[in-house]
């Protein structure tokens, strides 16, 4: 069976996001290494966190402690939550200039009174590891794709899609189930370019279970637990799941939650030719490609050659 994935007592083979992450990882301290003794600085991220939202602290906490780990150069900007948006860009402006910092990622959601847009703007597109910025979207929508800095868990989906279907990708046919900035967009726009046959679907979609029937891959990134049933899934189909959803667990005790993704995993897998679980799938490809695009931007700054991941 490809590596990362694995056999389970349900039809669908288990697409295993953490062994896939650990693998890029892997590459990436490597090729850090690499550019390294090639004469080139260690990768430098730079991640900024506004306010004390307990998720936002634990992932900028991974973020940093896997930066360390792989031999970036890794710094913290910790803010408080009433920070005004002239000092946030201000930061963002020292950054952008600072020639040790080759990516720079502002948490988000970030207060309220801060336009998240303006700040996404500010940042070098160059430096845009979140590949949020208007030019690195542009770059991916048009097709220039290797100038662009790519979504990080949209990119860490289309890995974990190649490991089940190989590297050619041309003429399946592909529904992504949301239109997000952050995933559902560039997910299409990346499948586009894999020359699949691409259907963006929505709240406002009409039959969706039918359009779901006639997929070979299905992205479900709507932040709706368990949408997606079984019976929506096309026998063999590649099921990545993208979404992070807590509900009621009450099995575990009194106020216990539990989590799960936007598909009805046990139904799916019963179907499925392979499947992400939630947790364990795509969470950890999203770190992991947060570094391959800071190792990227880091060769591009040094004017070495740039791994593909």
């Amino acid at each position: 069976m490809t590596h990362g994935l694995s056999s389970s007592d349900k039809a669908a083979a288990v697409i295993d996001g953490k062994a896939v992450a650990a693998e890029i990882t892997a590459s990436v301290a490597v090729e850090t290494a690499r550019l390294v003794a090639a004469g080139g600085r260690a990768p430098g991220l730079a991640v900024v966190l506004v306010g004390d939202d307990a998720a936002s602290q634990v992932y900028v906490g991974a973020k940093g402690r896997k930066a360390t780990e792989l031999g970036f150069h890794s710094v913290q900007h910790t803010l408080p939550a009433d920070t005004a948006e002239a000092d946030l860009l201000a930061i963002v402006a020292e950054l952008n200039v600072d020639p040790s910092i080759h990516g720079i990622l502002v948490q988000l959601p970030l207060p309220r009174h801060i336009d998240t847009m303006k700040v996404i703007e500010a940042i070098d597109p160059a430096k845009d590891v979140d590949g949020f910025h208007p030019i690195n979207v542009g770059r991916l929508a048009i097709g220039e794709r290797s100038r662009a800095l790519v979504s990080c868990t949209p990119a860490g989906c289309l890995v974990l899609i190649k490991r089940v279907l190989g590297a050619d990708l041309a003429g399946r046919d592909a529904l992504v189930i949301g239109r997000s900035n952050i995933v559902g967009k560039p997910m299409a726009q990346l499948l586009l370019q894999e020359s699949c046959t691409v259907t963006v679907a929505h709240s406002r979609s009409r039959d969706l279970p039918e359009l779901a029937r006639k997929a070979d891959i299905i992205v479900a990134a709507v932040g709706r637990p368990e949408m997606v049933r079984g019976d929506w899934v096309k026998p063999g189909a590649v099921v990545i799941d993208v979404g992070m959803n807590r509900i009621p667990a009450p099995e575990r005790g009194e106020g216990k939650t539990r989590l799960v993704g936007d598909v009805a995993y046990d139904e799916a897998a019963a179907v499925a030719g392979a499947i992400t679980p939630v947790p364990g799938g795509v969470g950890p490809m999203t770190i992991a490609m947060l570094m391959a695009n800071t190792l990227v931007a880091a060769c591009r700054a040094a004017g070495q050659p740039e791994p593909q991941f």
